[in-house]
């Protein structure tokens, strides 16, 4: 399994019990979805390596509580203690309406209100204080805040996305 193939689940971030338990932090809204997982892969290296779940449970709002099969000793968990675990694309929950994944939009047209085609995304921001879009258009890039007021409507089947940008800012990349 390759990691393009996969999504980030989170990071493994303390141990919980000298049984080798461990805490992971999980990147998401709904972190009961992933409580009843039989097994992740673990970034080890370079290397993607499938772990086994004896048991895993919520811990507080946003952490896992894991116990792997192949994990029983506190040293066992300390040399996983900070890896970042995956999981494969096939197993994110299907979004519908103006949700989506952010991989899953790379390639899609940004189509604006005033402008019409606006450029293909391709690749989301998401290391700013506000997430945009990165989309480019006849060479020229453009960066686009993905906002629920600029976005109107996500359609799938045209691999479009609709945008409704504030008057002056297609201007300044495009004008």
């Amino acid at each position: 399994m390759q990691k393009e193939d996969c999504f980030y689940l989170g990071r493994v971030v303390s141990k919980y019990s000298f049984k080798g338990e461990v805490l992971v932090k999980i990147d998401t809204d709904e972190p009961e979805i992933y409580e009843n997982m039989e097994s992740v892969f673990v970034s080890i290296g370079n290397n993607l390596v499938p772990f086994f779940i004896d048991r895993c449970r919520l811990h507080k709002s946003t952490l896992l509580r894991i116990d792997f099969e192949e994990v029983k000793d506190e040293s066992a968990a300390d040399r996983i203690l900070g890896s970042e675990l995956y999981l494969p694309l096939t197993m994110l929950p299907p979004l519908s309406g103006n949700k989506f994944y952010f991989h899953e939009v790379i390639g899609f047209t940004l189509m604006d209100e005033v402008h019409g085609d606006i450029g293909t995304i391709q690749s989301i921001n998401d290391s700013a204080s506000q997430i945009l879009f990165e989309a480019k258009k006849d060479e020229k890039e453009l960066l686009i805040p993905m906002t629920d007021d600029i976005i109107t409507k996500v359609d799938r089947e045209t691999k479009t996305i609709h945008v409704n940008c504030p008057e002056g800012l297609v201007d300044l990349y495009l004008g």
